[in-house]
């Protein structure tokens, strides 16, 4: 094969759903050996195309060639004969599996009537070592981290023979550092022959990793470029349509009252091990703190037991002096509290309820839109179809049931709920994760507005950018402490950095 060959070509392909076209006579190519982004807004129609390439969906118009023939992928069966494997944003794995298990399923070797795990492990182990990929073999997948059961999905793709490898937003789930390490994963599946398309909305990685870069807005390409002769303002501009600012503009906070105060907080994990340990910190109205910390050291239970997700063993929570520690979820957000929660599937939505009906969960019970034990549908219907706007829902109708939407736009949808409820105290964990750029910004001047309006917003995200561009005061954890409070202006990113792996503490520090 020709080193620059062409091995995808999609030409003039259409897709149309109900009430939407995801692909508008979309044509792009890639070359054998790279890495090949598929950039766009939330909704653009990225991930859609990539499904027609592995099979998932029949396009209504157009042709594909694989290694310039034309071919006819009518199911993933056909894709991966064809060398195509696709590791999917939300990961196809069975939790009480091993690793091995996962990776066999549907293609189990055998040994006369038996499964011949042997035979199977070694080859898994090959894979592994000549990819840098570091997996072990007989561990559950339930008992591994997202970004090692990421690299089972490689596997999995590999092991099926795959030359042609599709990442749908695989960083969109993981830390800094498993982000680095899928960046030299890429790179060393490319240098041993394979070629990937990345679909992603993030510019830093593709600026990283990509050679070329095909910008998709609304179902229709953009432009093509080579990353070398373009810059991240300029792919940003080509995929929201107008320049982007990706410095978040905001007056000095001016903190009032005390809202939330936790005073020696402790509370257990899912296994019965102690998460929080005498934890204490106080957020006032008019000001956003941010929570930083490497993942796994608290953040997720401090966030559970403030919404009342989660027990506390001691201490106590307060709002406006009054204890919340323990209550229902409900009787919490009845405290005039909002909570945009870290995973929009399983505690965000409600997947087959429609959009309209999402975006009154938390108020679907008031006289506005219940009478007499019935659903006032007019009034639910007409109240999303103002969010949907004011928040740039991109959806067929209020209507369409959730699951149809964008990663992106479902999290739009969890953000319009939240902030339309107007809480007092604003919970925001991971609210961008998924989202583009355009998206990105909107959503921080939707966080400082809050905060300007005299509320108190609560952040927790892994993007340290985040934390530093948006906090007033960022409180630093480590194994379940608060090691350190400090101004974001007057710290630095190693600063943070050095207590989010416990060799130092600083500024207003917490026992």
């Amino acid at each position: 094969m020709r080193k620059d060959q062409t091995v995808v070509e999609m030409r003039g392909i259409t897709k149309r759903f109900p009430g939407i076209v995801a692909n508008d006579s979309i044509s792009f190519q890639v070359k054998k050996g790279e890495i090949h982004a598929l950039l766009g807004e939330n909704g653009a129609g990225k991930s859609t195309l990539m499904n027609i390439l592995f099979g998932l969906y029949e396009p209504d118009e157009g042709e594909i060639l694989i290694n310039e023939q034309k071919v006819d992928i009518k199911d993933p069966k056909k894709a991966i004969e064809l060398g195509i494997g696709m590791i999917h944003q939300h990961f196809m794995l069975v939790e009480p599996y091993s690793v091995v298990q996962n990776i066999i399923l549907g293609t189990e070797p055998t040994k006369g009537v038996t499964i011949d795990y042997a035979q199977a492990v070694r080859k898994v182990e090959e894979l592994s070592a000549k990819y840098g990929l570091q997996v072990e073999p007989h561990q559950l997948i339930k008992d591994i981290s997202v970004g090692m059961q990421q690299r089972v999905e490689i596997l999995k793709t590999l092991y099926r023979g795959a030359d042609i490898l599709i990442f749908d937003e695989p960083t969109a789930v993981l830390t800094p550092q498993e982000i680095k390490e899928l960046m030299e994963i890429m790179r060393s599946l490319v240098n041993e022959g394979k070629t990937i398309i990345l679909i992603t909305h993030k510019l830093k990685e593709i600026m990283a990793v990509c050679s070329g870069v095909t910008i998709i807005r609304r179902g229709k390409v953009i432009d093509s470029v080579t990353v070398k002769d373009t810059t991240p303002d300029e792919l940003a501009a080509k995929m929201v349509g107008r320049k982007v600012s990706f410095s978040v503009e905001k007056q000095d906070a001016n903190p009032s009252d005390s809202f939330l105060k936790l005073s020696n907080v402790q509370a257990l994990d899912n296994r019965g091990i102690l998460a929080l340990k005498n934890l204490s910190f106080e957020l006032k109205k008019g000001e956003i703190l941010g929570i930083a910390g490497v993942e796994g050291n608290g953040q997720r239970e401090l966030i559970e037991v403030i919404t009342g997700l989660r027990r506390v063993e001691s201490g106590e929570i307060l709002i406006k002096d009054k204890p919340i520690h323990n209550l229902k979820p409900r009787q919490i957000s009845e405290s005039k509290v909002g909570y945009i929660p870290e995973d929009r599937h399983k505690t965000g939505l409600v997947l087959d309820f429609t959009v309209s009906e999402n975006m009154v969960l938390k108020n679907y019970f008031y006289p506005e839109y219940n009478k007499n034990l019935f659903l006032n549908y007019d009034k639910i219907n007409h109240h999303a179809v103002d969010l949907i706007s004011e928040y740039d829902v991109r959806t067929p109708s209020e209507t369409t049931p959730a699951r149809a939407l964008s990663g992106g736009n479902q999290q739009k949808v969890i953000i319009a709920r939240e902030v339309d409820s107007d809480p007092d105290l604003l919970i925001a964990t991971q609210p961008t994760r998924g989202l583009d750029v355009g998206a990105i910004e909107f959503i921080h001047k939707k966080l400082i507005e809050q905060r300007d309006k005299g509320k108190a917003v609560l952040l927790y995200s892994l993007e340290l950018d985040e934390i530093m561009n948006l906090s007033d005061r960022i409180a630093v954890m480590y194994e379940g402490r608060i090691v350190g409070i400090v101004d974001p202006k007057k710290t630095s990113e190693q600063e943070i950095g050095l207590m989010m792996s416990g060799s130092k503490s600083g500024g207003e520090e917490s026992a």
